[in-house]
């Protein structure tokens, strides 16, 4: 079987290994390439003869798996995997598998971390100090005693009401079926906007969450109120934060996620935002993700060689 890593997953090529070996010894072929290129000539000219690719958070589409005819299994090193042509898959009866999980601990706890640097402002107070200021002026709040409301209960949305515990908070929580969670009150999306001090985004993407946070819901928030978005990009409307935030109906966000992959478009409207962190979507970016990542990834390859695959999506 020939297996190709079109991209880097952020490991050394001797850590990957070592993982690999079981599938090596059984005498199968395995390519690496270490680095990231979205070209898709280039991604084509590399997978147009394996088998089994890896691929993260690259985009996939329809002439990719046109031009890939020996692809029989994706193994994708992300969570989400709607940056991959699943109809073009299901069509040539390609297999995909993702990474579920892998990064559940990484999220949240950035969650909760981004939630801090908004309230204690931070980032600002790292500016002052270097430019010869002080304090004066500069007053945070606590997350202790705050309602947060926590949008979307899979994995990573539980995880984050469990560290909002932690620190005291109240927590909130809607999700399309309700889930035997004692430790979060759930009530419906429009109650949640309306009581949650904090609004934290855990949605998968898909046509039924695009713009989940809109003009509209931003309406219903508390002036006070700070929207976190650690999910993906297009479920909060970057156009109704934007004017959100200049418009003072909300008191700030922290962002990771956007309407693109960064590096971001240097004139994006959303920079001149007030009271905005944004981050280069590093949400999943921790040394034990990654290694939690691409031990699924080659057990999902080896789950699928022993025709019992693990995390199938398609």
């Amino acid at each position: 079987m020939n297996i190709v890593f079109v991209e880097s997953l952020g490991m050394c090529e001797c850590t990957i290994n070592k993982s690999l070996a079981t599938l090596k010894n059984q005498g199968h072929t395995v390519t690496f390439y270490h680095d990231r290129n979205e070209n898709e000539e280039v991604l084509i000219e590399r997978a147009r003869n394996a088998e089994v690719v890896v691929v993260s958070n690259i985009p996939l589409r329809k002439h990719f798996f046109e031009n890939c005819p020996k692809l029989r299994m994706l193994s994708v090193a992300f969570t989400g995997v709607d940056h991959i042509d699943l109809e073009a898959c299901k069509k040539r009866g390609i297999t995909v598998c993702n990474a579920a999980g892998y990064s559940t601990e990484a999220v949240a706890e950035l969650t909760i971390g981004m939630m801090i640097a908004v309230y204690r402002k931070m980032v600002g107070g790292d500016a002052i100090l270097r430019i010869g200021g002080d304090r004066q002026g500069v007053l945070g709040s606590e997350l202790h005693g705050k309602t947060v409301g926590i949008v979307g209960l899979g994995a990573i949305g539980q995880r984050v009401a469990l560290l909002a515990n932690a620190f005291g908070c109240k927590v909130l929580g809607y999700n399309r079926s309700p889930k035997a969670l004692p430790h979060i009150t759930q009530v419906d999306k429009d109650t949640l906007l309306r009581q949650s001090d904090i609004i934290t985004v855990h949605l998968p993407l898909n046509p039924e969450t695009k713009a989940f946070i809109g003009t509209n819901e931003f309406a219903l928030m508390q002036p006070h109120a700070v929207l976190i978005n650690t999910a993906r990009g297009p479920i909060v409307s970057q156009e109704a934060l934007y004017n959100a935030l200049k418009k003072g109906q909300i008191a700030g966000a922290a962002v990771d996620v956007y309407d693109q992959e960064p590096p971001l478009p240097l004139n994006l409207e959303l920079f001149n935002a007030p009271n905005l962190l944004m981050l280069p979507h590093m949400g999943y970016a921790t040394r034990e993700a990654f290694e939690t990542r691409q031990n699924i990834v080659i057990r999902n390859i080896e789950m699928w060689l022993n025709n019992t695959p693990q995390n199938q999506v398609l």
